[in-house]
């Protein structure tokens, strides 16, 4: 196996500090902007629990940064940005509103003080946040990258934890115009995709270096239960269940059942072998696109493991279980999981993931929250290797 490499967060050089103090207009009472000496960060769902996460962990980073917590729940948001400490603040800011994303990303938003409403305007009409942060999930089914638009049309740097095929494709669509407008904009960047891209591209990247041709790429994941992660993902993890498979093998592009193809795979220390299964995940494309890898795909697995045939987690045969209708959905060969079209309907998902999240939760609190990413390539010149992270909690 690979050597593990480390991997340092670098916090960036300060920027001068503004004198300028920013103001209400008449006949709103004046409400100073809080410090920003090294600038402000709008987190986009940072009441959510992946959001929410990254803004404690950037606010511990970097104590100084002016955190915003972006969110369409206001009661949520502002005890939220409490607990992150003087430095943080809610922003009230719905996806869906073009124009209350640019006035955010502007910086005219408002916040509440003393239950009085105070809107807040940027010290110059050009200053926007330092960058935005999109983890408003789930980002399958999603027409539009409105955060991304938003962005790039008030100049602000971009940054998103997309997870989904479709919607990263889509969003780097606007290479050229991200270009033109001087803004640097990353998408698919939380831990996979996104950690497991930098293991891949560095195991590629090595093995050219000892001049060895990759020929097959394959990332494997596991995550106890949903890891803790919240609704988001148990959303995602459904809404994966009602989307053909897209792999690549030797060159050519090939479409697969999801949740198919199990192989039992060694997650070393902690988790040990795990059954993983095929999922459509984006990493798939960009090895193969960007990477150069003729071979490629992406499966997996979480605790309780499947049963038979049926292309779930055992996390909701356990839900199914709890419920009185068990019977019909077995009569019917698990109903939700065989029913693409139920699956691709969005709001079918979100309903049915209002009804078991309670339930998943405690499922849980029994399966632990570890997550385990393995990434394998093989050469031509017969060199495997690998490279594996482990961490006992996915939220964290």
């Amino acid at each position: 196996m690979a050597a593990m490499g480390t991997v340092r967060a670098c916090a960036p050089p300060a920027a001068a500090a503004s004198s300028t103090r920013d103001t209400a207009p008449a006949p709103q009472r004046m409400n100073p902007m809080k410090s920003s000496k090294s600038g402000r960060v709008l987190v986009i769902g940072g009441t959510g629990r992946v959001g929410g996460s990254t803004a404690a962990a950037l606010s511990k980073l970097r104590p100084d940064l002016s955190i915003l917590a972006g969110g369409r729940n206001r009661e949520k948001g502002e005890s939220f940005a409490a607990k992150l400490g003087e430095q943080s603040e809610f922003v009230q800011v719905d996806t869906r509103s073009a124009s209350m994303l640019e006035k955010a990303l502007q910086g005219r938003y408002s916040v509440m003080q003393r239950n009085t409403l105070l809107l807040i305007y940027p010290v110059a009409p050009d200053v926007c946040v330092d960058l935005v942060v999109h983890t408003a999930g789930p980002f399958q089914r999603a027409e539009e990258c409105t955060v991304l638009q938003a962005a790039i049309s008030t100049k602000a740097p971009y940054i998103d934890v997309c997870d989904d095929l479709n919607y990263s494709w889509r969003a780097k669509g606007f290479h050229e115009q991200a270009k033109t407008a001087g803004v640097p904009a990353i998408t698919t960047a939380g831990i996979c995709p996104g950690v497991s891209n930098v293991m891949a591209a560095e195991l590629v990247r090595a093995a050219r270096s000892e001049n060895g041709e990759p020929e097959r790429l394959r990332f494997f994941y596991y995550t106890a239960g949903t890891g803790g992660a919240g609704p988001t993902i148990l959303t995602t993890s459904f809404l994966l269940l009602g989307e053909d498979v897209i792999a690549y093998n030797k060159g050519e592009e090939i479409k697969l059942k999801p949740y198919s193809g199990s192989l039992s795979i060694d997650f070393g220390k902690g988790v040990r072998k795990k059954n993983v299964y095929l999922l459509n995940l984006p990493e798939v494309k960009s090895a193969f696109k960007i990477l150069g890898v003729p071979t490629v795909s992406a499966r997996l697995g979480t605790a309780p493991s499947g049963i038979g045939e049926c292309r779930f987690s055992q996390t909701f045969y356990l839900l199914a279980c709890t419920m009185e209708c068990l019977e019909e959905v077995l009569s019917q060969k698990c109903l939700v999981c065989d029913n693409e079209e139920f699956l691709r309907d969005k709001n079918n998902v979100q309903k049915l993931v209002e009804s078991v999240d309670p339930l998943v939760r405690a499922v849980d609190g029994i399966a632990g929250e570890h997550v385990s990413m393995r990434v394998d390539l093989d050469c031509s010149n017969g060199q495997n290797t690998i490279r594996l992270f482990t961490h006992k909690k996915l939220f964290v």
